[in-house]
C-alpha cells in the first residue's frame, strides 16, 4: 500500500500542470480578492479599525477549506486515469490486494491534500502579513494544521466515493470543473452565508466542507475579531459572526466547534463506508 501511495505521489508531483491546476482555485480566489473583493469588503466595514486584517483572515480561512477539496480531487484524477488507460487491471491481476490499491489511492490523495493545504496556509499568511495583518501564534498554527488534517480527511472520503464512479477522464474533468466552481459558494467565500437566501443558507450549512471553513474562520479570525469588537456589544459580535459564517445557527441553536468537528468526522466515516460498499459491489 505504501509503495503504491508513493507511486501516486511521484506521478502527481512530476506533473507540474496537475500541481498548478490543483492550486488554481487558490490563485483565483487570492487574485479576485486582491483585485476586487478585498477593497469592497474593507469599504463596507470601513468603520472597523482593522477591517482589512479582519476580512483578509475571513477570505483566507475559506480558501484553506477550498484547497482541501480541489487538491484531493486533482490527486484522485490519477485513479481515474488508471481506469481510463486500463492500467488498474494490471494492478488487479498482480499479487497486490484490491484493498491495498484503494488504500494507496486514498492515502496519496490525503497526503497531497495536506501538503497543498500547508502551501496554501503559507501563502495566506504571507498575504495577510503583507496587508498589515499579523501571523498566527504557534498554538493557533498547530490548531490550523490539525484542522487541515481533518478537512483533508473528510474531503478525501467524499471525493474518493465520487471518483469511484468515473471511468472517463473527460467526465471526471467536467465534474472537477463543476465542483471547483461551486465550492467557493458552498463554503461561503464569494458571498457571506448571512446574505444568501434562507434555503441556500441551509444547503451551505449541511455541506460538510463548509464546517471546515467555519472552524478555520474561528481560528484565523479570533485575534482580529477581538480587536474589532473590543468595545462593541456582545450582540453585535454574535450577529457579525452569523452573517460572515464564523458560526452556524440552526434556528435558535448555535452549533459549537465540537459539533462541526463531529460533522467532519462522521462525513469521513460515512463516505469511506460508502466507498467500500461501492467497490465491493463492483467486484461482484
Amino acid at each position: 500500500m505504501i509503495n503504491f501511495m508513493l507511486r501516486n505521489l511521484k506521478i502527481f508531483f512530476r506533473d507540474k500542470s496537475a500541481v498548478f491546476f490543483s492550486l488554481l482555485a487558490v490563485f483565483i480566489i487570492i487574485g479576485l480578492y486582491a483585485l476586487f473583493l478585498g477593497d469592497v469588503w474593507a469599504e463596507d466595514y470601513a468603520d472597523i479599525e482593522n477591517a482589512r486584517y479582519l476580512m483578509d483572515s475571513w477570505i483566507m480561512a475559506g480558501l484553506l477549506a477550498v484547497t482541501s477539496v480541489t487538491t484531493t480531487m486533482g490527486a484522485l484524477g490519477i485513479m481515474v486515469a488508471d481506469k481510463a488507460k486500463n492500467i488498474i487491471k494490471d494492478f488487479q491481476s498482480s499479487p497486490v490486494s484490491r484493498s491495498a490499491l484503494a488504500g494507496g489511492y486514498i492515502l496519496s490523495a490525503f497526503v497531497i491534500g495536506v501538503i497543498m493545504s500547508v502551501v496554501a496556509l503559507i501563502l495566506a499568511e504571507i498575504y495577510i502579513l503583507a496587508n498589515g495583518g499579523e501571523l498566527l501564534t504557534g498554538t493557533k498554527t498547530l490548531q490550523v494544521l490539525a484542522l487541515i488534517l481533518l478537512s483533508s480527511l473528510a474531503s478525501t472520503a467524499i471525493l474518493f466515493f465520487l471518483a469511484s464512479f468515473f471511468k472517463s477522464l473527460n467526465a471526471f474533468s467536467t465534474a472537477s470543473t463543476v465542483i471547483g466552481t461551486l465550492i467557493g459558494f458552498l463554503t461561503g467565500i464569494y458571498l457571506p452565508v448571512g446574505v444568501l437566501p434562507e434555503a441556500v443558507q441551509y444547503v451551505v450549512k449541511i455541506f460538510p466542507i463548509s464546517h471546515a471553513a467555519v472552524l478555520f474562520r474561528q481560528i484565523l479570525m479570533e485575534a482580529p475579531l477581538q480587536e474589532a469588537f473590543v468595545q462593541a456589544p456582545a450582540e453585535s459580535l454574535a450577529e457579525f459572526k452569523t452573517l460572515m459564517g464564523v458560526t452556524f445557527r440552526f434556528g435558535d441553536t448555535l452549533l459549537s466547534p465540537q459539533g462541526s468537528i463531529l460533522v467532519l468526522l462522521v462525513t469521513a466515516g460515512l463516505f469511506y463506508g460508502l466507498s467500500i460498499l461501492n467497490l465491493s459491489r463492483k467486484r461482484k
